[in-house]
């Protein structure tokens, strides 16, 4: 990484005194991907909201987050990391705030676009902040350090949404799990502007608007009809749109190749599909993410509109799957150093048998009889999402040139979001195409889907790289590409 000098000494403030602040700011983003589950039900009771508005909380934030990641990261580039940083905070508070106070499902839906759009300002300048700070040894403690914060956020988000719901503060209700980083957001927005040093890039690429703009429009095409279909009886627009797609698309290759036979730097480096096995742990990290924010959606729903768990009660279900997925996660990097890809592999099809799991229970249980008939499901869900996030990102890493790491891994944290975003989508369709049949029977037919999905993923693992020498050289740049995970 080529950097100017910092605007100031970090030994003068403390050399960590600036990694408590930058990782205030992705906890609270991280956490606000996962906190939002187990308070949707209170949001669409309250606000009176449609399944599609439901949805777009949810795949909406990760839409805006995915297509403006590596826009945010050349932002920071040029006008400075630490400035952007402190910008996209900013902006994630005001947002924080005005989901908090939304007056209706279309405000909070607008709201939630917002707050993706600032988290992708603010993410990946803190992985460039840490890299530009700390070297060696301290680099790979600050990386643990972000790579646990994200894993806390994302384990706790549930039971800490839960939590807040029941605890009921002031009247709030699901208010309170937006409106809780607004203190957090305006002290870590005083303090980054004294403990942060400021940097910026020798190399600064330019700003693909036009890229950025065809893969928005490409990603809206795809995932607004899908969202609106249903509840429209699947209108002709929404074909047109879903035919609008692919020649979107088409249309941001062209330019890309374009960008880059000039001389140009694009949204995507020269390049980069034509590394060995890329492609393939592009598209496994697209189809695996697919599974997750969907997953926790529809079991939220199941748990509190099915079974009548209150948020509190569904938060603490959700603490068996992260025990699980927490026991699981600290032992896979030692495990995909020894053994690569195999690790992955078992992974997704760990994760894909806790789905059979849940679907044969739910099928014996319906929504009554006792909670402890998901326990081994869920079990198997958290061990195999811990099993497979680490690996997937280390082994796509680990055939890169050190120089093109940071670049793949803006990638990588785009495929995960639009995974995310796309996955909610599809499994939406699902669910409530399934829902007049029973809450029940639309979990079942959601859960089976995602688990077909898992071993397509377990299938892709042979094209990744496979050495464990291999996954050790792409660990480092590893932790960077896991946002939100």
């Amino acid at each position: 990484m080529t950097t100017q000098p910092l605007s100031h000494p970090p030994g003068r403030l403390g050399r960590w005194a600036p990694l408590p602040v930058i990782l205030a700011g992705t906890f609270m983003v991280v956490l606000d991907f996962f906190i939002v589950n187990v308070a949707l039900p209170s949001m669409q009771s309250r606000l009176h909201a449609s399944g599609s508005s439901v949805e777009w909380v949810v795949a909406g934030y990760g839409l805006t987050t995915a297509v403006l990641l590596i826009t945010g990261a050349r932002l920071g580039d040029r006008w400075g990391r630490r400035r952007v940083f402190t910008i996209g905070l900013a902006l994630f508070t005001l947002s924080s705030a005005a989901c908090g106070v939304a007056p209706s499902p279309t405000a909070l839906v607008i709201a939630r676009l917002a707050q993706g759009a600032a988290g992708a300002l603010l993410m990946p300048n803190v992985i460039a902040i840490i890299g530009v700070l700390y070297a060696g040894a301290d680099r790979a403690r600050a990386l643990a350090a972000y790579g646990m914060v994200m894993g806390l956020a994302a384990v706790s988000g549930q039971l800490i949404g839960g939590v807040l719901v029941q605890a009921d503060p002031a009247g709030l209700s699901w208010r309170s799990c937006f409106l809780i980083n607004v203190p957090i957001g305006a002290v870590a927005v005083a303090a980054a502007a004294r403990v942060v040093p400021e940097s910026r890039s020798e190399r600064i690429g330019g700003i693909d608007a036009l890229g950025t703009l065809l893969v928005t429009l490409g990603l809206t095409a795809v995932v607004l009809p899908l969202v609106e279909g249903r509840a429209h009886h699947w209108p002709l627009w929404t074909w047109l749109s879903l035919a609008a797609a692919p020649l979107l698309f088409g249309a941001f290759a062209l330019q890309q190749r374009r960008l880059a036979a000039r001389g140009s730097t694009g949204i995507l480096p020269p390049g980069l599909l034509a590394t060995p096995g890329l492609a393939a742990g592009l598209a496994a990290q697209l189809l695996f993410w697919c599974g997750q924010a969907s997953f926790f959606l529809v079991l939220s729903l199941y748990l509190q509109q099915g079974r009548g768990l209150s948020a509190l009660h569904a938060g603490l279900v959700f603490t068996i799957l992260a025990v699980a997925y927490l026991a699981t996660s600290l032992r896979a990097p030692a495990m995909t150093l020894r053994h690569g890809r195999r690790v992955l592999a078992i992974g997704a099809l760990v994760l894909a048998a806790g789905h059979l799991a849940l679907v044969v229970a739910v099928g014996a249980v319906g929504v009554g009889g006792s909670i402890l008939a998901l326990v081994p499901g869920l079990v198997l869900v958290g061990a195999g999402m811990g099993l497979g996030i680490t690996p997937l990102a280390s082994l796509i890493m680990a055939s890169l040139e050190p120089e093109r790491a940071g670049a793949v891994s803006g990638v990588l944290s785009t495929m995960q979001n639009v995974g995310g975003a796309l996955g909610v989508a599809v499994i939406g369709v699902i669910f409530y195409g399934a829902l007049p049949h029973g809450i029940g029977h639309a979990f079942e037919l959601s859960v089976a889907a995602l688990a077909v999905v898992l071993v397509g993923v377990a299938a892709m693992t042979r094209l990744l790289p496979g050495g464990s020498h291999a996954a050790a050289a792409g660990a480092p740049s590893a932790a960077a590409a896991e946002v939100g995970s």
